[in-house]
């Protein structure tokens, strides 16, 4: 499972990928990904900041997911895959989105993810997504985690802030999970060992696997 901490590029990012290669990554979003450096050692998938701007009441901006997916076409690294625009714990909204921007998106040829959210089911996943973003309210989001996990092959889970619940996603063979609340709070000096420990007991039970 890929960890990608969300629009952060710090010094413990790019320490925990060179001693996990190809165990850390980057979910960015149309507001940080000029100011991202891409490293070839630190794959990364496009996020559409619709989470940012319903939290924070802001319209969604359209132009800046167009230009960042304009941008990252003209980089040397691409992204694993780019999120069409979703509408947080909007069901009827968020499948709109899909039909409305799919078409655009489908020309860069990346592969592209869709966001489940409150209320779908597996049968309204469109057939042309590559990867299940899984998306929604936090409670609807951990109470349907496993039903998306059973019936898809590639699935990454949003917000993902703690220990217990990177366990749950890594059990539950989850892909890749994203968060903000890792490294972003310099008064909680916790996180990052927390992080190195979680991810060096998961090298040492893939070792353990390997020995089998």
């Amino acid at each position: 499972m890929i960890f990608m901490p969300s629009n952060h590029s710090g010094a413990e990012v790019h320490y925990l990928a060179g001693r996990f290669p190809g165990k850390v990554g980057w979910l960015i979003g149309p507001s940080a990904i000029r100011k991202t450096k891409l490293r070839h050692w630190i794959p990364y998938a496009c996020d559409n900041d619709a989470f940012s701007s319903w939290s924070s009441n802001r319209e969604w901006n359209e132009a800046e997911w167009i230009a960042m997916l304009d941008w990252t076409r003209m980089c040397e690294f691409k992204p694993m895959w780019a999120l069409i625009p979703d509408v947080v714990a909007d069901k009827k909204r968020t499948l709109e989105n899909w039909e409305k921007y799919y078409p655009v998106a489908v020309s860069y040829r990346y592969k592209l993810a869709f966001a489940v959210q409150d209320g779908m089911t597996p049968d309204d996943v469109p057939i042309n997504a590559d990867v299940v973003f899984v998306g929604g309210s936090t409670e609807w989001k951990w109470k349907t985690v496993s039903t998306w996990t059973q019936n898809f092959k590639r699935v990454h889970v949003g917000r993902v802030n703690s220990i217990d619940r990177l366990w749950l996603c890594e059990d539950l063979g989850v892909e890749s999970v994203d968060g903000t609340g890792w490294f972003r709070d310099p008064s909680n000096s916790s996180k990052f060992p927390a992080v190195l420990d979680w991810m060096e007991r998961r090298r040492r039970n893939e070792n353990q696997i390997k020995l089998l």
